[in-house]
Parts: C-alpha cells; sequence; structure tokens
C-alpha cells in the first residue's frame, strides 16, 4: 500500500479550517501594512542558493533537493523563499518602484532534514521582505509583522531574541578576534565546531553540544566590535522597541543559519507548552544579498514562519477558528423526471451564490433525509411528481421538522431572506 513520503504528510479536510484562518489572517495582515504578493517558482538554479544562502550552510551542504533536468540544467526545488524573491526583484526591474517594495510570499518549500512535530521535507512558509531602505525603522515594521502575526493567531508570552551580525566592514574583525578565541579552545570544542571554524565560524555560537556551552558563554561579543554605522543602526532599533514596549532579549549567540544576514538578526519567541518559551520565527537584514546575486546595491530585511508549527501552536493552545462555509440545503427528488429537475434546480441556486448539494442516485426519501441530517444542511427541497405538476417544491426546516411549498419561480430569492 502507498504511502505519504517521510518527511512529508496530507493536509487533510477537518484541517482546512486552520489553513484557511491562518492565510486569511497572513493575507489581511500584509495588505494592512501594504505589502505585496510575489510567489517565486518552486524550482531555480542550483547555483541561485548556492550562492545566495551561502555555499557552507547546512541547507546547501545536506538539505537541498537538487537535480538535473532533460536539458542539462542544475536545479533545485526552493529550500527557502529570500533567495528566489530577490532574483524577481532584480529580474523584473523592481529597483524602479517607490522603495521599499514590500512583498510577501506563501507556499512550500523543501528541504531533506530529519522529521520531527511540526517540521517536515515539504513544508510551508510565510516569507514577508521589504527592500530598499537601511532605516531601521523598516526592521522595526518587519518585526512587528512577525509580532502580530503571531498575537493575531493567539500566541502568548512573545519577546524577540537579538543581535547584530555587523556589516562587511566590522564583521571580518569580530571573525577574527572569534576564531582566535575559539584557537584557544581548539581541544574543548566538538568535531562540527572544528569544521565550521574553517568554513563559516559565526556558526559556532549556534552549536547545541552540551561541552560547547561554556565556551560560547565566554567568545566574544559582536556587538562590542561593531563599526559606528551598524551601532547607530541597532541603538536606534532598540529605541524604537522601546518606544512599542515590545519585550526583548540581547543574544549574543544569535547568528541565524544563512549566509546573507548582515546588521540586525531576530526570533520570535513565544509559550509553548507548560509555559515554556521556544523560537517560533526568525529574520533579519541582508543588505549584501541582491548586489551578490548581481543587483544593484540594495538593502533588504525580512523573516519567514513555518505554518505547520503555527498550526501546531494555535491546536495546543485550544486556539478557535471559523469553520469553513459548507452548503445549507440539500436537493431531494422523487423519481426521475423529478431527478432532471434537481440536478437544474441545483446548479441554478449554486450560479445564484447559494451553497447546494444534489442527492445522488435514485435512493427512498428516507434515505435522502438520512443524508441530509449527516450533512447538518438547515433545509431539504424536495422534488416529485405533485411539486412538478404545481410548479413547486416543499422545503423542509430540518431543525424546526416543518415543512412547506414555495413556488419554483420564487425559491431563489425565498432561501437568500433566510440563508
Amino acid at each position: 500500500m502507498y504511502k505519504a513520503v517521510r518527511g512529508t504528510q496530507d493536509i487533510l479536510p477537518q484541517d482546512a479550517p486552520y489553513w484557511r484562518h491562518l492565510e486569511t489572517t497572513i493575507h489581511e495582515l500584509c495588505a494592512r501594512y501594504g505589502y505585496h504578493r510575489l510567489e517565486p517558482p518552486l524550482f531555480e538554479e542550483t547555483s541561485l542558493f548556492v550562492r545566495g544562502v551561502g555555499e557552507a550552510t547546512d541547507i546547501v551542504e545536506k538539505e537541498m533537493y537538487s537535480f538535473t533536468d532533460r536539458g542539462g540544467r542544475e536545479l533545485t526545488l526552493r529550500p527557502e523563499f529570500t533567495a528566489g524573491v530577490m532574483r524577481g526583484y532584480i529580474e523584473h526591474n523592481m529597483h524602479t518602484w517607490p522603495r521599499p517594495v514590500k512583498l510577501y510570499s506563501v507556499g512550500p518549500a523543501f528541504r531533506y532534514e530529519a522529521p520531527q512535530a511540526g517540521r517536515y521535507r515539504q513544508f510551508h512558509q510565510v516569507n514577508v521582505e521589504a527592500i530598499g531602505e537601511q532605516d531601521p525603522a523598516v526592521d522595526l515594521e518587519i518585526m512587528s509583522v512577525a509580532w502580530d502575526l503571531y498575537e493575531a493567531l493567539g500566541s502568548k508570552g512573545l519577546s524577540f531574541q537579538l543581535n547584530s551580525t555587523g556589516c562587511p566592514a566590522c564583521r571580518p574583525v569580530y571573525i577574527k578576534h572569534l576564531v582566535a578565541y575559539y584557537e584557544q579552545h581548539r581541544d574543548e570544542i566538538c568535531k562540527e565546531c572544528k569544521r565550521r571554524l574553517q568554513r563559516n565560524p559565526l556558526r559556532v555560537l549556534d552549536c547545541k553540544v552540551e561541552t560547547c556551552q561554556p565556551i560560547i558563554e565566554g567568545a566574544p561579543r559582536m556587538r562590542e566590535h561593531l563599526c559606528g554605522e551598524c551601532a547607530k543602526h541597532f541603538e536606534t532599533l532598540l529605541g524604537y522597541l522601546d518606544l512599542l514596549g515590545r519585550s526583548y532579549t540581547l543574544n549574543h549567540r544569535l547568528v541565524r543559519g544563512l549566509d546573507y544576514y548582515t546588521k540586525t538578526v531576530f526570533e520570535v519567541w513565544a509559550e509553548e507548552g507548560l509555559g515554556a518559551q521556544n523560537a517560533v520565527c526568525g529574520g533579519g537584514r541582508y543588505d549584501g544579498l541582491i548586489e551578490e546575486l548581481g543587483g544593484p546595491p540594495t538593502p533588504g530585511v525580512g523573516f519567514a514562519a513555518g505554518l505547520e508549527r503555527i498550526i501546531l501552536a494555535m491546536k495546543a493552545q485550544g486556539t478557535a477558528v471559523p469553520e469553513l462555509v459548507a452548503p445549507q440545503l440539500l436537493v431531494a427528488h422523487r423519481g426521475t423526471e423529478a431527478k432532471t429537475r434537481a440536478v437544474t434546480l441545483t446548479s441554478e441556486l449554486r450560479t445564484a451564490g447559494i451553497g447546494a448539494l444534489l442527492a445522488f442516485g435514485q435512493r427512498s426519501l428516507r434515505s435522502q433525509m438520512k443524508q441530509a441530517n449527516r450533512a447538518n444542511v438547515r433545509f431539504t427541497l424536495i422534488l416529485g411528481e405533485d411539486e412538478l405538476a404545481a410548479g413547486e417544491v416543499t422545503v423542509r426546516d430540518m431543525a424546526a421538522g416543518e415543512q412547506q411549498r414555495v413556488s419554483l419561480a420564487e425559491i431563489e430569492d425565498w432561501l437568500k431572506r433566510r440563508l
């Protein structure tokens, strides 16, 4: 028997209300902030992600779904959105648009990693980007979109984890200090940190191995090595967060996993389970990414959040979501001629914007009424020889158990007044 491939899942009908509510909230929130939807393709040239995400990142080294197509092109299913959005920004000359260019995307992405609760190999993300402005107020706006999204979905105990990773002017100086410090502790760090020290030194700060924790705690802080511009940018952002009363914690370990980040990096933390806090989304600034991909020097900032994890949290905290609108009536019939008229009546009602179910087959009226009960409809419309001869339909109110005749010519208006 076939089953869903490991790391993928079926989104079942009973989960559809959560997905609809989440996606509706995303679209309404982004519209409120003035963001416009851009959907990049599911696959891009592999080199786009190698160059944009970073050759020494876990995504590029271990997690990408890459293949060669029949034309000999090296392609990759998107592991994240930002590189593709930036490619679209460059390709469509969005640098000529009013700045900042504010975009968001919602859809599936793909990474080969160990599946766990809320993390799949095919997963869904919302991605929000503001491109073309270096103003710390834009960082604040992006962070506020993320905060408002989780608040609107019922998350509790929201706070930011925040750091600055500097810029090309000050980051290399910091990395020299970091590497020199770690070289003094080479015999104490894990094998992976030794590898990262050569290929992507900032990632040593993100290590989860227990024996590396004291080394990380004693490591130099990036904030102490920021250039004047980066320090001013960060202090201004902190002032804005204080102004809005947004809770935050400075976290020198926060570097994020992608090479393109500069200056601001952040995570949103929320209460999960029994009051414990965990990161639920993250993002930051990437002022050099568009230039790295062949475009003009252009600053940018954004975040991404996984939809599966959001829905898990919504379920865990008992968030109420609106039920999907279902048909409120069923058209039943007795006899072949009545069945034919039931088919056309159902079509007419749907065309008029009234959700309707049609009883299929030639089952007894009693069986059709049971179907109406299972479907939890408000009215059942019954057509038989007598109704056809009179040009009417019998309408049964399923809750009240009462029924009456209504003219077929008037049934549409009659229903619209009551539904």
